[in-house]
């Protein structure tokens, strides 16, 4: 067990403990002892950040996975600011999206121009060389359809979004160049097995909103530095004990009317902590099993939110064979190409690109040399740079249950932060807050509970930072 605790004040007599230390876990955290609470964090891993962290291979220091985020995720910057790690990460001035056709070998971009919106986008879709004048032509109406839908119509979560938009006269290429380029990497999934829901409430926030709102934000350090490390300085400056690889093995109401949390510190040690409030940060299938019987109407729910994967296919080239920060493919099984040499700390004139692939289902555990044998030839191919480039190493990563699976009707799965049981609350990027999981849904599930906790208590709750999207 790894113990690490500031020493702010706190006011006696409230306590609460928050179980996982992703991003949900960590702002709950903060939230709760900003306000006075005793807070104490338990997660079982060694690190915090949950599904978005780093880790040593030799020299390097690797992303589990590329992350991004986009202007109109507030919440997301707002806990950037809270952690003081704003200056760990890039934001686009303007939105600007390289997208290579590996079949014909044509680039074009994606990107917006100063003016009101729906104008901020028509320039490049006007010139967007992947599709045809009158596909292009389609893109206008189906976006004015869908800013005409209300996200609050319960109707739209059990829709498809790809039949939605082939009513809507989108072609199958429309959708592979247009929607799926978007869609598949923020939702993780394709249209055809996306929530209408999920899927208008990303392109509305993002693309039909604030002309801005879908500028790219991007980790410039290794996501460890962030969300470990200046996560953890965070929540010692407010006081929070912060415990690491310590499991939840249970939760329960002790006859006093408070909390009971046990926690297994080690092999056959232990300790329960006794609390006001609780807060589950953990996914959906670990909240299922701690719940307290009755703690939710419909417990069965939760397992029947799906899960997706994401892989990354990293490769160390001896040279440079990407100018820009990313770009995205059409036409081939590559989606999208990041450049992570100088996070990682490649140094000897060399390149570290990595492959970041959504929805991937059928490609997850294959072995790394087939994924190899499958990647390098596509990635020169996109890239012709790297055609004759020595390749110095392939590795890959893998996570099985990188998000919840957004498919239609799991928005009436989904609960939100409040529990039968007073005093527990849900928190994690898979609740209802209204985004897919992203690390934006995260921060909000956090904001969520720590205020629904605060008011049940009589505390003050500011909710200026979840009204500001």
């Amino acid at each position: 067990m790894t113990r690490s605790q500031g020493g702010s004040p706190q006011s006696p007599g409230r306590t609460a403990v928050v179980v996982g230390g992703g991003l949900a876990g960590i702002t709950a955290a903060l939230e709760l002892a900003d306000a006075g609470l005793q807070v104490t964090l338990a997660e079982a891993r060694p690190r915090l950040g949950g599904l978005a962290f780093s880790f040593k291979r030799g020299d390097l220091t690797v992303d589990n996975g590329q992350h991004v985020f986009l202007r109109c995720c507030t919440a997301y910057q707002w806990f950037l600011d809270r952690i003081a790690a704003r200056d760990l990460v890039t934001l686009q001035d303007r939105l600007d999206v390289p997208v290579v056709d590996a079949d014909t070998g044509r680039a074009g971009r994606l990107s917006r121009a100063g003016l009101p919106v729906p104008l901020h986008l028509a320039a490049s879709l006007a010139r967007y060389p992947h599709l045809s004048l009158r596909e292009r032509a389609s893109v206008g109406r189906a976006a004015l359809a869908l800013r005409g839908l209300d996200l609050a119509d319960p109707a739209l979560d059990g829709t498809d979004f790809g039949s939605w938009l082939a009513a809507r006269g989108q072609s199958a290429r429309t959708i592979e160049a247009l929607w799926d380029l978007v869609g598949v990497a923020t939702l993780n999934a394709t249209a055809a097995n996306s929530s209408l829901g999920l899927a208008a409430m990303v392109f509305k926030t993002g693309l039909l909103t604030d002309p801005g709102a879908a500028d790219i934000g991007w980790a410039s350090a290794p996501l460890g530095d962030l969300h470990d490390g200046r996560g953890r300085k965070a929540l010692d400056a407010a006081g929070v004990a912060t415990l690491l690889r310590t499991r939840t093995s249970g939760i329960e109401r002790s006859a006093d009317g408070r909390w009971q949390v046990s926690l297994e510190t080690g092999p056959g040690r232990g300790e329960q902590l006794a609390a006001d409030v609780v807060v589950l940060a953990v996914p959906q299938r670990e909240a299922h099993a701690l719940l307290p019987e009755g703690a939710v109407q419909h417990p069965e729910k939760l397992l029947q939110i799906g899960t997706a994967p994401i892989l990354n296919v990293h490769v160390i080239y001896d040279r440079q064979v990407l100018r820009e920060p990313f770009l995205a493919a059409l036409g081939s099984p590559v989606q999208w190409v990041f450049d992570r040499t100088e996070s990682s700390g490649l140094t000897g004139g060399g390149q570290y690109v990595a492959v970041s692939q959504s929805a991937v289902e059928d490609e997850i555990d294959l072995p790394v040399a087939t994924l190899r044998d499958r990647y390098l030839p596509e990635l020169e191919r996109v890239l012709p740079a790297a055609r004759g480039a020595a390749v110095r190493d392939v590795f890959v990563t893998r996570e099985r249950t990188a998000t919840f699976a957004p498919t239609p009707g799991v928005g009436a799965l989904r609960p939100g932060p409040v529990t039968r049981a007073p005093g527990l609350y849900l928190a994690g990027a898979w609740t209802a807050t209204g985004w897919p999981a992203t690390m934006e849904s995260a921060v909000r599930s956090g904001l969520h509970a720590s205020r629904e906790a605060l008011s049940a208590l009589g505390l003050p709750v500011d909710n200026r930072v979840l009204e500001a999207a």
